[in-house]
Parts: structure tokens; C-alpha cells; sequence
């Protein structure tokens, strides 16, 4: 008996005397050794009720929830990197009544005659599979991005928009071939096949948003100026294009509208490109 709750019983809580009043700190002490537990997938996203501005009826979509997932960085080229799930599969939204589909941001902005061109060319056609299961698998959410690509295709939209989708499905694809490296799902040659399809993404993003600084104002699908430029810049680096990567970072360096933080990324990418070119020479 504890000393402490010795006069439990004369209260009608004798039940509780023989407690250890350090149990819970014991627990939360031995919580702390075993460390954070990471929530599945299914318990990062949620079903939201959308309503397509195309065909005007509701559906379910899933998507993140707010405050549930660690951000634990970036990638190079600002892909963002969460714990326990790869945000990319949950950005395409996708109406299953009349197969109309494109990134979050985009999805509500789409003119008549945009409706007019999807409804002809998009929902009398098209033949979607439906999905089953708390979470979208990485097959599914590459189909997603698929229909979202062919719908800008046919509302003939942006040119930010079309590379700002071949550069979040290049990123959808890096995930996946991680993914099944990690897994060892499929054989090595499958998995160079999505790493050539990530990097042909990135060259359609390359481009296209090469064409959209020319012709759009900024912001340009939410970044301004020295942000896509560092991002054509990592991008061009990636695809090894090395001079484009570094006339973009030189034109950074010396502009004085730059901030900062950027600009040091900008020479670490530059010293990056240095040291890239000294190992070619070598090999």
C-alpha cells in the first residue's frame, strides 16, 4: 500500500490505493526511449466534400490533414519531404462524375468555355477506374495526374500550370521509385524505367516554365522570381544542363531584388556545379 493514499479507503476509494503514483511518468519516460510514433498514412489524410465546377455535382476527395504531418525538408529542387507519406499523391483533385481533374490550386478557376471544352473532349470519353482503400497508392495518384494532364491539355491551360504538373509528377515519380527501392517491390530495371519517366517530367517542367517567365507575370503558380528562378536553376542542375543552371545563378548573385537565404542556396549550388564539372574532367 502507498503511504501516500493510505486514507483512500475511508473515502470509498480504496480501489486506488495500491496505485503507483509514478505510473504515468514511468510510461511517458518509456515512450520517450522508444521515441515518436509516426501515424499511418490513412491517419495523415481525410475525405473532403468537393463540388465540381464543371459538372456542378459533389464528391469525396482525400486530402491532408492540416497539423498531422512532419515536415521533415526539402529535396534540391523543393520537393517537400513529409513523414510516412508522400504529400504529391493527394494534390490532384479529380471528379469521378465527369473527369474533370487538376492540382488543388487550380481546380475552382476554370472559364465556360474551358467546361464547354473539357465536358466535349474529357467526360463524354473518358473511363475512370474507381478506388478502393483508406489511401491512394502511388499507381493510382500517377493515374490522377495523368487525367489532371490531360485536362490542361484540353482547357488549354497556362503554361505554368502544365510545368508546374510535370514537376510535381516528376516529383510524384521520385517518391514511387524510392518507394519500391526501398521495398524491393519491383525488379531494378522497372524502377530505371519511373526514374527516366522522372526525369522526362523534369524536362517538360524545364522547359515550360522556362516559356511561362517570358510570357506570365509573377507570381508564377506561387512563387515569385527568385524562387523559380532557383527552381530552373536546380532543375537545369539535375538535368545536367550545368551552363543553363549557371547563367541563372550568376543573374541571381548579382541582382540586388534577392534575398539572402536565397542567394546562399544559390551558391551552394554554383560550388556544387564546380565540383560536378572537376569530377567529369577527372573521370
Amino acid at each position: 500500500m502507498s503511504d501516500l493514499l493510505f486514507g483512500l479507503a475511508a473515502l470509498g476509494l480504496g480501489h486506488l490505493q495500491d496505485a503507483d503514483i509514478f505510473e504515468e511518468l514511468t510510461r511517458k519516460e518509456q515512450a520517450l526511449k522508444e521515441g515518436p510514433v509516426i501515424p499511418e498514412e490513412k491517419d495523415m489524410i481525410f475525405d473532403k466534400k468537393m463540388v465540381c465546377p464543371v459538372c456542378d455535382k459533389e464528391f469525396m476527395t482525400k486530402c491532408l490533414k492540416a497539423g498531422k504531418t512532419r515536415f521533415l525538408g526539402n529535396d534540391l529542387d523543393l520537393r517537400p519531404l513529409y513523414e510516412g507519406i508522400d504529400a504529391q499523391k493527394y494534390d490532384i483533385i479529380l471528379c469521378p462524375n465527369c473527369g474533370y481533374a487538376a492540382l488543388n490550386k487550380f481546380f475552382a478557376h476554370v472559364t465556360p468555355k474551358q467546361i464547354k471544352a473539357i465536358k466535349e473532349n474529357i467526360s463524354r470519353k473518358v473511363k475512370l477506374h474507381k478506388y478502393s482503400g483508406d489511401t491512394y497508392s502511388y499507381d493510382q495518384a500517377l493515374e490522377r495526374y495523368q487525367v489532371a494532364l490531360a485536362n490542361a491539355l484540353v482547357k488549354q491551360a497556362k503554361t505554368s500550370e502544365k510545368a508546374y504538373l510535370c514537376l510535381k509528377n516528376a516529383w510524384l515519380l521520385r517518391g514511387y521509385a524510392q518507394f519500391l527501392e526501398e521495398e524491393k517491390k519491383l525488379p531494378e530495371s522497372q524502377v530505371t524505367t519511373i526514374r527516366e519517366l522522372e526525369r522526362a517530367n523534369l524536362r517538360n517542367a524545364y522547359k515550360g516554365f522556362a516559356e511561362a517567365v517570358q510570357s506570365e507575370s509573377y507570381p508564377i503558380c506561387g512563387m515569385d522570381e527568385a524562387t523559380l528562378d532557383y527552381l530552373l536553376a536546380t532543375v537545369a542542375y539535375e538535368l545536367e544542363e550545368y551552363d543553363d543552371a549557371v547563367k541563372i545563378l550568376s543573374n541571381m548573385l548579382v541582382s540586388t531584388n534577392v534575398n539572402p537565404r536565397i542567394k546562399d542556396k544559390a551558391r551552394d549550388l554554383k560550388d556544387m556545379i564546380r565540383e560536378k564539372r572537376k569530377e567529369t574532367k577527372k573521370g
